[in-house]
């Protein structure tokens, strides 16, 4: 008879792995269980121990989703390894040997031994690993177009001068309009003022600067 916990079946009573990674458990067993099938089981409240992955015959490994179970009959060892650690992993598992009344006699429950697996947060350098990562992937993000004034190229330098000269023209004509023309007009005027011819008192016509008798 061997309850839980004999020496029949030894290994860590408790591992730890982050998530993302994986973690592998090493279970000892005496010589006479090198035949027997291994298996793997998480704890159930009220429930029997639920198996996960486990050996059969002549099999030396057996994979379940991210669990796989390896026997090494030569070291007198099987390894449980999970990949991809999630936080739902974290509880309680057993390694467990199946015994049975022909082959092994007297026993009369499988030795297992008692495994706490604990999961912690992703570690500080995978996660710094994947930012970097998702970074060359990414590239840098794409940083907003400032605001410039519009960069004028030659073809459309070269379409502004008549337009330019167009509207010079026309600032020209409008001051030889308003300003020239009227200035001209008053200076002959003035001209015009200044020669004009002097009526005396009985109709004679006189120059400018004579007197009349």
């Amino acid at each position: 008879m061997c309850l839980p916990g004999c020496l029949m079946l030894i290994g860590p009573s408790m591992v730890t792995g982050a998530v993302g990674e994986s973690l592998s458990v090493h279970c000892q067993y005496e010589e006479k269980f090198k035949e027997n099938d291994k298996y793997w089981c998480r704890e159930q409240l009220f429930k029997p121990c639920d198996k996960i992955v486990e050996t059969r015959g002549l099999e030396r490994e057996k994979a379940k989703g991210r669990v796989s179970l390896r026997d090494h009959p030569s070291q007198l060892n099987f390894t449980v390894t999970l990949r991809n650690l999630t936080v739902e992993d974290e509880g309680i598992y057993w390694c467990g040997i199946h015994v049975t009344w022909a082959k092994d006699g007297l026993l009369l429950f499988d030795p297992i031994f008692r495994v706490v697996v604990s999961v912690s947060p992703a570690s500080a350098l995978t996660t710094a690993s994947s930012s970097e990562s998702s970074t060359r992937t990414l590239g840098p993000p794409t940083s907003l177009p400032a605001h410039t004034r519009p960069s004028t190229t030659g073809q459309e330098t070269s379409e502004l001068r008549p337009k330019l000269r167009s509207l010079l023209s026309s600032i020209h004509f409008l001051l030889l309009v308003f300003l020239k023309v009227p200035l001209l007009l008053s200076m002959l005027s003035a001209v015009l003022w200044v020669n004009r011819p002097l009526w005396g008192p009985r109709g004679k016509q006189c120059q400018p600067g004579s007197k009349s008798q």
